[in-house]
């Protein structure tokens, strides 16, 4: 009689990828649980703001604020919390990527190529940051967006950690997802390049409509670029850095130079 050679734990299972049909419902269920839903509150956000009787450039949005006003060290761990709850969705990408045998690096997000993914990212940041802000200028003086207090924190000692914390959480959420796995994703279940090119740069634009038409547009064109150029370069690490530059700036920038700087909103 012969036996079944034992086997370890890591023989008896290997990964494998999953059929389109899962893919598909994968991909749709990590959008619902993080960027879509946001996409669906910003439309929301629009609505009341267009439906309110008073003009888009009439309302403010402000994107890092104060929860806490009489407690600092409790303000300080609301703070910590808002940005960390949000990126589990990224955790359950990492997951699913390497269940299905791919792993991180499928998507580029691993640290191999670091300085070119820098560079690449100081470049991006450059010329779409500040085309960015000529943008968003033009559409609050065109009555488009809605004027953005990009920072209405208090200002503690570790504000400006915050305001860097922030920005590293829209780069990691934003690009990680929007960006990279439902491109990933989308090829991997037949969608056409551009079908994916214009449903990642749409999705994009979409969970900033509470900024306005600007915003949308703004982010609309951002989206595209950075969809056809991931495709190019098969690497979320560019953008990543890109990301993370433009709203460290805008964010520090606004804190230090708010209310001094007579052209900005």
């Amino acid at each position: 009689m012969t036996t079944e050679p034992a086997t370890t734990p890591d023989e008896a299972w290997t990964p494998s990828m999953p059929d389109r049909g899962t893919l598909r419902a994968e991909m749709w269920l990590v959008l619902w649980v993080s960027i879509a839903a946001t996409a669906l509150k910003a439309t929301l956000s629009l609505i009341d703001t267009l439906t309110s009787g008073a003009p888009i450039s009439g309302h403010t949005s402000t994107l890092v604020g104060t929860f806490i006003v009489d407690r600092q060290w409790l303000d300080m761990l609301y703070q910590a919390t808002f940005i960390a709850l949000p990126l589990v969705p990224v955790l359950l990408v990492i997951h699913l990527l390497r269940r299905s045998g791919e792993g991180r690096q499928a998507i580029g997000l691993d640290m191999r190529s670091w300085p070119s993914d820098l560079a690449k990212g100081a470049v991006l940041a450059a010329v779409l940051g500040g085309l960015g802000l000529a943008f968003y200028l033009l559409a609050f003086k065109l009555g488009m967006n809605v004027r953005i207090a990009a920072v209405t924190a208090d200002r503690h000692w570790w504000t400006p950690i915050l305001l860097v914390a922030s920005a590293s959480y829209n780069a990691i959420l934003e690009e990680v997802i929007v960006l990279a796995y439902f491109i990933h994703r989308a090829a991997q279940i037949g969608w056409k390049p551009w079908q994916q090119v214009g449903s990642s740069a749409l999705l994009r634009g979409a969970y900033h409509l509470y900024q306005g038409f600007g915003g949308f547009l703004g982010n609309l064109a951002m989206g595209t670029v950075f969809a056809v150029l991931y495709r190019r370069w098969g690497r979320v690490m560019p953008f990543l850095w890109a990301h993370l530059f433009i709203d460290a700036v805008a964010f520090l920038g606004y804190y230090y130079l708010g209310g001094h700087l007579s052209w900005l909103p």
